[in-house]
């Protein structure tokens, strides 16, 4: 008779493999996730209509500068426009949770040792969003919104702007901000699953770079360079914080393979 096999132990390397789930686990989760990110945001919503005039007054600020305030058209667009401001400041109130259940739901693909960076990730996550809000309302938009009101009234035209049109505008770039501000945490979590390597990165940041321009030319309200390249040049830095932030934290190779690399 054959002696019975040993049952894996937490410390032999089967035991640390990430968890496997169905396609349609997948679904399930996915759904309870977005669930549990809805909740806080509603919270964050309630939080926020406490504080929500003085933000519109904050927003509507480089128009006053340029002796042009907002109209609205409707009776409910100024409403729903308040209302709209509201949610997306309860959004990034909650932004620490709603980051806690996108770590919920990736942290199956990860190893036991990785799933313990969860609280840098929400963490950072929170910040580089925030930074990102931040960057745009204080830096990007002022200078965009006086570019292109100055450029229309030098050619002849009287602004007459709608509030929800204009806090449409704001709100947009803030958002895409945000989110382009998380790129480290993107490029980290890749590499700690796997996908991505801190020498693919490296290997091909030129062409990072010229992407990275591309997504400011779209981003940026305003076609001047300097507006670009106060968005690209974040962008490039992020980019490098994330390789950075991948060779430490990334997944590391097995011996063998970087053997086998090292001879090529």
């Amino acid at each position: 008779m054959s002696a019975p096999e040993p049952i894996a132990s937490p410390e032999t390397p089967g035991a640390d493999e990430p968890g496997k789930m169905s396609f349609f686990d997948h679904l399930t989760e996915l759904r309870s996730r977005i669930i549990w990110s809805l909740i806080p945001a509603g919270v964050g919503l309630g939080v926020a209509l406490y504080f929500t005039d003085r933000i519109m007054l904050f927003l509507q600020q480089p128009l006053s500068k340029l002796k042009s305030p907002p109209v609205f058209l409707t009776p409910t667009e100024y409403f729903w426009t308040y209302m709209k401001v509201a949610m997306i400041t309860g959004l990034f109130i909650a932004m620490p949770v709603i980051l806690w259940n996108v770590w919920a739901f990736v942290a199956p693909g990860l190893h036991k040792h990785e799933r313990r960076y969860a609280v840098p990730f929400v963490v950072v996550g929170s910040i580089l969003f925030m930074l990102g809000g931040a960057f745009a309302l204080l830096l990007v938009i002022p200078f965009a919104v006086q570019f292109l009101l100055n450029f229309g009234m030098e050619k002849g035209a009287q602004p007459m702007i709608s509030i929800a049109a204009y806090i449409d505008f704001i709100t947009k770039f803030t958002l895409a901000f945000g989110v382009v501000f998380e790129l480290p945490v993107v490029i980290t979590l890749l590499s700690m699953l796997g996908i991505v390597t801190p020498q693919f990165l490296s290997k091909n940041r030129k062409y990072a770079i010229l992407i990275n321009f591309i997504i400011a030319a779209i981003l940026t309200p305003t076609p001047d360079i300097v507006n670009q390249t106060l968005m690209a040049g974040p962008l490039c830095i992020l980019y490098e914080l994330g390789i950075i932030s991948a060779r430490i934290f990334g997944r590391k190779k097995p011996k063998a393979a970087l053997a086998e690399d090292s001879t090529k």
